[in-house]
């Protein structure tokens, strides 16, 4: 009996192993998707659950990280539905880090850029976080969005321009600042 149980153990720590390594991974994931550290925390721990609840259903052969993406997303998606007014107040809410003065510029300047990753919206985000941010392919980050590559190229694009004009709203128009260092 015991024996049983010892390889029964051995094959889950098998099938665990895998996820381990992908683990910073998914909390950088959601942790975009989710302005709050203690929920984006809730969100790789629930996709964690749900992984091993389905990891006979994982196809071998295929990425062992789009697929948790994959399962993290929709977690994230299923939450956002059955709270919409909490989203709401997430969206429209500034960064915990973002409350205080931050004592160094380049803090600040990280503060600013989350408080103008989060004006974007959420789909825009995400493409901009799993192409830019995580250093996925277009092709893999569609995949994980299910959607086309052309519309992933799309979302990726026009979060970058909106992402250029809010910080260039929040600091000047650039194109002034260069033509003073030139004279």
């Amino acid at each position: 009996m015991k024996s049983v149980r010892r390889d029964r153990d051995a094959a889950v720590d098998d099938a665990r192993a895998p996820l381990l390594p992908l683990i910073a991974d998914l909390r950088a994931y959601a942790r975009f998707l989710a302005p709050q550290r203690a929920e984006a925390d809730d969100l790789v721990q629930e996709a964690l659950v749900r992984a091993l609840a389905a990891l006979a259903q994982f196809r071998q052969g295929t990425s062992m990280r789009a697929w948790l993406f994959v399962i993290l997303r929709n977690a994230f998606y299923e939450q956002a539905r059955r709270r919409r007014s909490e989203r709401t107040a997430l969206q429209h809410a500034p960064p915990p880090d973002a409350a205080g003065a931050p004592a160094q510029h380049a803090h600040a300047d990280l503060a600013d850029l989350q408080v103008q990753l989060f004006a974007l919206p959420p789909l825009l985000r995400e493409a901009l976080v799993l192409v830019g941010a995580q250093g996925m392919s277009y092709e893999e980050a569609a995949e994980i969005c299910n959607v086309p590559v052309g519309t992933m190229k799309a979302r990726v694009s026009r979060a970058r321009m909106q992402l250029v004009h809010l910080m260039g709203a929040g600091t000047g128009a650039p194109t002034e600042a260069a033509e003073s260092g030139a004279e």
